[in-house]
């Protein structure tokens, strides 16, 4: 097009298609041929650029930003900490980048799942839909219910198989929220619920967690109002990412807010079985839990299954129905071999019990590394994740947030966290980092140390 224009400007006549609408008029009167070509190139440039969305950029829904949707410019702190790693990589090819923020287990499953796996996908009866479950796995998830919470479920009605617990939280919404309704979520959080409880038309009420409140949510703070129009409370204990434990005090109380005002409640316990400062405990091992609400359960992070993307919701009867009904419509259900291998972790108590002893271990070896760096912070009570707040400052250089000293841990000494400033400022310390066994994780957390004690942190 440039070529064309410029042979063009060879006649003494204006082209008769290049008229003031692609070059102004005062552009002609200087008869400057460079001067016509830029303004030509910059105005047919911004025509491509509004012709090229396609005709359904205009009909995605306002959920995911309407017909802005993909035109966002803001980076996202997992983006910004991705950045900072392939900077840290290129800067300092030599230094060992030390991952915190890994949120996934850093082993296979164990053998024996696998070998059961092996033989079950060589067999007929798993080629087919398994729609909501296979009677075996609901059973093999009653019988570990009972034995490790002493919860008496139904397999036939009250428990059903998801594809992880991410998909039951999404699922869930759908059950009960309609425009004008709420979602009560603690913050710091997963989110998933409350991303489709909005998707639903309903809003989300945030509870924040805070170490005041022994991260425990203030349920004084709710007004009658928002009360009124709550359909659900999801909670989730031990909870990600701050690391307490629930009691039965306070389920307890949730069971009587519950009752009081009529709500239902979610309780996400994927991280149940790692409960290091009390023995796991169930919501619904509470009395009067089953009449209020559902648990949602997961095979990924206590029996090293993360991939597989397997869990259960169970509870009551109506509501795990409810549930049950949703994703038949949503989903053909987790190929069956892959619930056969998972009955054979429920049903190995040593499975979980190994993996929780060893990021118990880890996470001690973290806390008193951190301690003597200066670092705030006590062992949590459950979880894989060490929430502690973040230091201010680092040889002279001040943070505003968590996220400035996140960017700093990284980029001077390639020690990746994830910051939470939702609450206050704080960094997640995951203990999922790959170390070949005891004497591994203390070399590591040797190397910490010392990278750590060279910032001269302040807090």
């Amino acid at each position: 097009m440039a070529a064309v224009l410029l042979s063009t400007w060879a006649g003494a006549d204006e082209p008769s298609y290049l008229t003031s609408a692609i070059l102004p008029q005062q552009a002609w009167l200087t008869r400057d041929p460079l001067l016509c070509l830029l303004y030509a190139r910059n105005e047919i440039a911004m025509s491509a650029t509004v012709a090229t969305d396609p005709y359904f950029q205009k009909l995605f829904a306002d959920r995911i930003g309407g017909a802005s949707y993909g035109k966002g410019t803001a980076i996202y702190k997992f983006e910004k900490i991705k950045r900072a790693k392939r900077k840290a990589l290129v800067d300092y090819p030599d230094r060992k980048l030390i991952d915190f923020g890994i949120g996934e287990n850093d082993r296979m499953a164990p053998e024996n799942v696998r070998q059961k796996m092996g033989q079950e996908i060589h067999r007929e009866a798993n080629r087919g839909y398994a729609d909501n479950g296979i009677v075996e796995f609901k059973q093999a998830a009653a019988r570990y219910m009972k034995r490790r919470f002493g919860v008496d479920l139904d397999a036939d009605t009250e428990v059903n198989h998801c594809i992880g617990s991410k998909t039951a939280l999404a699922m869930l919404p759908a059950c009960f929220i309609n425009p004008g309704d709420i979602t009560i979520m603690t913050v710091p959080g997963y989110p998933v619920a409350g991303t489709h409880t909005k998707y639903y038309g309903g809003t989300v009420h945030a509870l924040p967690l805070l170490a005041e409140n022994d991260f425990f949510p203030d349920f004084d703070s709710v007004t009658d109002e928002v009360w009124e129009r709550t359909k659900m409370v999801v909670l989730n204990y031990p909870n990600s990412p701050t690391g307490k434990t629930a009691t039965k005090e306070f389920f307890a109380r949730v069971v009587e807010l519950a009752q009081q005002h009529e709500f239902i409640v979610v309780q996400d316990a994927a991280h149940t079985v790692l409960s290091f400062d009390s023995e796991p405990l169930s919501f619904l091992a509470v009395p009067g839990a089953k009449e209020v609400g559902v648990e949602t359960h997961s095979l990924s992070k206590g029996f090293d299954m993360i991939g597989w993307r397997i869990g259960w919701v169970c509870g009551n009867a109506t509501l795990v129905r409810a549930f049950a009904d949703v994703k038949d419509n949503s989903d053909s259900g987790q190929f069956a071999a892959i619930q056969q291998a998972a009955i054979t972790a429920l049903d190995d108590d040593s499975i979980p019990d190994g993996i929780r002893a060893k990021y118990e271990r880890r996470m001690q070896k973290l806390v008193a590394t951190l301690k003597r760096c200066g670092f705030q912070c006590e062992m949590p009570g459950g979880t894989y994740f060490l929430y502690t707040p973040a230091p201010k400052s680092a040889g002279g250089q001040a943070f505003a947030n968590a996220e400035e000293a996140s960017q700093h841990l990284i980029t001077q000494k390639s020690i990746v966290t994830v910051p939470w400033d939702d609450a206050g400022p704080f960094l997640r310390f995951s203990v999922t980092y790959e170390a070949d066994g005891p004497e591994g994780e203390d070399a590591l957390m040797a190397e910490v140390e010392s990278r750590m004690k060279d910032l001269e942190l302040t807090f």
